[in-house]
Parts: C-alpha cells; sequence; structure tokens
C-alpha cells in the first residue's frame, strides 16, 4: 500500500507540474496578443471547484478542479472543450481569440506544447548539472541479445556500431529502437566488424515478441540471496540461467519478465553449470524474484559538466528523447501498440517504488516531452487538431466553418474520451489478469 501511495503522489505532483507549464504556455502568449483569459485551471471542473479566486483588477480566474484529468485556460473568442458557443454568436471584440491573426492565433495554441518541450530541456540541464550525464556507451558494450535477435543472426557479446549507417553512440530508448526499425546492423564480433541484414518482419517479430531487444547483463549467478528461494532451490554461483519454462532467458532482462509472468509460482529452470545442463523447480515469490544478483559489467560513464556546458547538454538529451518517441508513435496504429496503451495506472507504474529526486525529475522530463508530441497530433481538441486549422486558414486565406469547428470539437473531444476509457480500461484489466 505505501508504494501505490507513493507513485501516486510521485504521479500527480508530476502531472500537475506538466499540467500548470501547459497552460501557463497558451496563457502567457495570450497575454503578449492581449487576448482575454477568462480562467486558468489545475484539473477540470464541471459543475463545481474545489477553490478558485480572482485577483482585483484581473482578467482571469484561477481554480483548482475536481476532476483530475488535465487543466484547461479558457480564451475568450475561442471554441474549445468548454464548447460557449454563446460567446461566439455575439459581436467580435478586439480581446478575442477570433479577432487575432491567424499567425498569433498559431502561436497561442502551439504555446502550450514549446512550454513543455522548454521544461523537459530545463530539468535535463539541470540533472546534468547536479548528477551528471550517466550513460552506457554502446558501441564499447558487449550485450546479451533476445531469441527473436538471435534468430536474426545476432550474437551474446556482439557490440552493436551503426544502424542503417548511423553510428549509435548511447544503450538507450532511441538508439535500440533504431536497431529494431533498422535493415542493416555493423556489428563487432570477435575484434571484427561485421554487416548483418535484418528480415524484413523482424520489427514485427519483435513486438510480437514483448522482450527487450538485449542487455547488458546476463543471467550467470554472481552471488546468492541467503535464506531466498534461489539459495534454498539449489542454484550456486557461477550458474548461467538459460530459459525459463522452456523460454530462452540468457539476456537478464528477459529472465526478469519470465519471472513477472509467473509471480506466486513454481518455474522450471534450465541453467548451464560447469559445461551441463541442469534442470530445477524454483518457486517465484510474489515480486516476481528468486533472490540472486546477476554478474554484470559497470560500463557506464558518467560525463559532467559546468553550469554553462549543462544548458546545451541537457538540450541535446531531451531532443534523443523527443526523437525516440517521435519515433515510436507510429507504433501506436499496429496491434501490438494499441494493446500496449496504458492510462494512468501505466504511467505511475513508470516511477519507482522509493521516492527519488532524480528519478522523480527524469521522468517528468520525459512525460512532459510526451505531453508535447501528443498535443501536436492533428486531432480536433488537441491543440495539434488547432494548429491544423489554423494552417489550412493561412495556406488557403479562409477559415473553415463555425459549424464544421463546433462538429470537428465534438468527434475529437468524443475520441479522446474513449481512449482514455480504453487506456485506463486496459489498467485495470491487466491488473486482474497477474
Amino acid at each position: 500500500m505505501e508504494t501505490i501511495l507513493i507513485k501516486a503522489a510521485q504521479l500527480i505532483l508530476s502531472l500537475s507540474i506538466l499540467v500548470i507549464v501547459h497552460e501557463f504556455g497558451h496563457f502567457i502568449l495570450s497575454k503578449l496578443f492581449k487576448v482575454r483569459v477568462e480562467k486558468f485551471y489545475l484539473f477540470f471542473n464541471p459543475w463545481f471547484s474545489l477553490c478558485k479566486f480572482k485577483p482585483k483588477n484581473s482578467e482571469t480566474e484561477y481554480g483548482i478542479g475536481w476532476l483530475p484529468l488535465g487543466g484547461y485556460v479558457k480564451i475568450s473568442g475561442m471554441l474549445d472543450e468548454s464548447m460557449d458557443k454563446e460567446t461566439l454568436s455575439q459581436p467580435p471584440q478586439p480581446w478575442e481569440f477570433r479577432t487575432k491573426p491567424a499567425w498569433q492565433r498559431l502561436l497561442i495554441m502551439v504555446g502550450g506544447v514549446l512550454m513543455n518541450f522548454i521544461l523537459a530541456f530545463f530539468i535535463y540541464s539541470a540533472l546534468v548539472l547536479n548528477w551528471g550525464d550517466n550513460y552506457i556507451p554502446i558501441d564499447k558494450t558487449p550485450l546479451y541479445f533476445s531469441e527473436v535477435a538471435h534468430q536474426a543472426g545476432l550474437a551474446d557479446g556482439d557490440i552493436l556500431l551503426a544502424a542503417d549507417g548511423k553510428r549509435l553512440t548511447r544503450y538507450d530508448d532511441l538508439d535500440l529502437f533504431r536497431v529494431i526499425s533498422s535493415t542493416n546492423i555493423t556489428i563487432l564480433r570477435g575484434g571484427q566488424e561485421k554487416n548483418i541484414r535484418l528480415p524484413e518482419n523482424f520489427e514485427k517479430q519483435f513486438l510480437a515478441a514483448k522482450t527487450p531487444l538485449a542487455d547488458i547483463r546476463n543471467t550467470q549467478i554472481d552471488s546468492l540471496i541467503a535464506g531466498e528461494n534461489a539459495e534454498k532451490a539449489g542454484l550456486k554461483v557461477g550458474d548461467e540461467i538459460l530459459s525459463v519454462n522452456g523460454v530462452s532467458t540468457v539476456a537478464f532482462s528477459a529472465f526478469v519478465k519470465a519471472l513477472s509472468e509467473n509471480k506466486g509460482s513454481e518455474v522450471s529452470i534450465e541453467l548451464l553449470r560447469r559445461g551441463e545442463k541442469v534442470k530445477l523447480t524454483v518457486p517465484v515469490n510474489e515480486e516476481g524474484k528468486i533472490g540472486f544478483i546477476p554478474n554484470g559489467k559497470d560500463t557506464g560513464v558518467s560525463d559532467k559538466y559546468s553550469f554553462f556546458q549543462s544548458f546545451p547538454a541537457g538540450i541535446s538529451l531531451g531532443i534523443r528523447k523527443i526523437s525516440f518517441y517521435v519515433l515510436q508513435l507510429r507504433l501506436f496504429f499496429t496491434k501490438a501498440g494499441i494493446q500496449s496503451i496504458g492510462g494512468f495506472g501505466a504511467i505511475g507504474n513508470l516511477f519507482p517504488n522509493l521516492w527519488s529526486w532524480p528519478d522523480f525529475w527524469n521522468m517528468t522530463a520525459f512525460l512532459s516531452i510526451i505531453l508535447g508530441v501528443m498535443n501536436l497530433l492533428p486531432i480536433p481538441a488537441l491543440d495539434g487538431g488547432h494548429v491544423m486549422f489554423l494552417l489550412y486558414e493561412i495556406v488557403s486565406g479562409r477559415k473553415p466553418n463555425d459549424k464544421f469547428m463546433e462538429y470537428a470539437q465534438i468527434a475529437g473531444m468524443v475520441f479522446l474520451l474513449l481512449l482514455l476509457v480504453y487506456a485506463n480500461g486496459n489498467d485495470i484489466f491487466r491488473f486482474f489478469i497477474k
């Protein structure tokens, strides 16, 4: 229960920061172009608000709603989530959104996304300034690969150098995804460079397997935890676990996945001990562990930066995160992508079990990028939908019909609501079928 509360607290704090920063982007650009902002809310407030106040001589009411699904700024003369059509039926006023030039309206709409990206860059800069830029150089590190990677021609101990001719530098989501989505990869094997052509359907095979591509650790036992199931079942230091219930688990990440799927039950483990294969039955605890520490060389490096150096380093790190998320966004439209969609539960589980400020800010920065990219999707009711119609207006020289905009806004809201229900339904389904 304590773990759930810690994760929930981190999630609520993180999303609150992101929502306020995003809406502030719309707010500050509206003020810059002298557009009136009627409301600035954290969370939504249908029927009533938890608290609200309006400073003296201010045009804006500030408040906190009771429905924690985001937040909003209500901009005068704009058809938004409030569906306030009454104002739009009145004569246009100079302080309204609709009376401003298209380029000003466009900047107001992208203001939230820009602030999310700026926040992410700032957080990453602060992180590398305080704790350094910690990473594993992928082009110098031997890896242990999943079964799908083995079938494609990769072997444990290979070092990944390039994907489709683009040099790989870090063992992170971006470079691993570049490998998965590439056609040709360059590796270092036995001191010699070698090119491997991946199967045409490699990406689909990888997604279907639902296992990480590679790991820096294998499943050779470095030490046993006294009194835990691994020691009781007869595992010994130096044993190398080959499979769990017949599934290859040479890479430690594959082993972790196999155990997580068998929490609270027994598994059949095949291991290699002094050149001989041995089979043992081992109980898995409710946390998905059996009680040992794997081998794994510490190949990580930590680059340190001064105050001024930290900003370009943080921006560079942020751009890597944006690149990864944009690249893998296309998987959203695949069967595996749709099935993997998660809601607030899935997001909350991304945070660590114990409160750690570096981990919290790192995750907040990445969520800020996700929020920024998702809001740019050309879906009515999102910022990207408004941007799409404004670009049409700038190119064509005429505004879309008001009735069309109304129907588009309703359709977008219905789609997002259904997506929200589906995503959180997935969380509930996964919780009960663990």
